[in-house]
């Protein structure tokens, strides 16, 4: 299972909400590439980067981030917040991510986002599938939906989707451990390269999330708070 260090950016500064609320954010470094470089000492390769200011405006914004850490790490990054548009898909392309998270447009304009998996291909395109109460959310994570978790993912797998990351909102940076029933529930039923998202808080959590089958988690607050160190983690690289 592949470790994946969460990089969120709001401000220019890389942070932490707590279940998706910016009036929570907790800053934690002013320079994401110092984090980033730090990521990549302890010998990990890949960086889930969300440019929370894009998510709340609806367009990428924090490119130049993004490009920064691409150009001076060697860091595998996947990047979402505020993709919309292709142009807005070539420009994080082209800024050096190595794979887009799609969220709201899967949910807002389906066809869209199906197009973009037939341009760029199942490799690279992330279906972003977060939740509440297993009901996808979208557009910030401030509109629910009443669309399951669950039968979204289903739906898109049979589309041709092979990534999904899925974040349980009521968990995220709580530090109480994920949400391992949902993500069983949803290996039950599909086989999508599952990443896990969201309360991640020790070494049993991620264990769990192995052995459940998920091909990857995200492992955010838990690290910067420090409740899981980089060294410890490096060991699952």
């Amino acid at each position: 299972m592949r470790i994946i260090i969460a990089i969120d950016i709001l401000g220019g500064k890389c942070v932490r909400l707590t279940k998706g609320d910016y009036d929570s954010s907790k800053i934690y470094n002013d320079d994401p590439l110092e984090v980033a470089k730090m990521v990549e000492g302890y010998g990990f390769r890949y960086v889930h980067m969300v440019d929370l200011d894009g998510a709340r405006l609806k367009h990428v914004v924090n490119h130049k981030i993004l490009k920064k850490i691409t150009e001076n790490t060697s860091l595998k990054v996947d990047f979402g917040g505020g993709i919309r548009t292709k142009a807005d898909l070539e420009f994080a392309f082209g800024n050096g991510a190595v794979q887009v998270t799609g969220g709201s447009i899967a949910v807002n304009n389906p066809d869209e986002f199906l197009e973009w998996i037939s341009l760029y291909g199942p490799e690279k395109i992330i279906l972003g599938a977060d939740c509440i109460n297993r009901k996808i959310s979208s557009n910030g994570w401030r509109e629910i939906t009443d669309l399951e978790v669950t039968e979204f993912i289903k739906n898109y797998v049979m589309k041709g989707v092979k990534y999904s990351i899925c974040t349980d909102i009521s968990k995220d940076g709580t530090l109480e451990g994920p949400s391992h029933s949902l993500y069983s529930d949803i290996l039950a039923v599909t086989d999508i390269n599952l990443i896990a998202s969201g309360g991640i808080t020790s070494m049993d959590d991620l264990e769990k999330l192995k052995t459940a089958g998920c091909e990857g988690a995200i492992v955010g607050k838990s690290v910067y708070e420090g409740r899981l160190t980089l060294k410890e983690l490096s060991s699952l690289c």
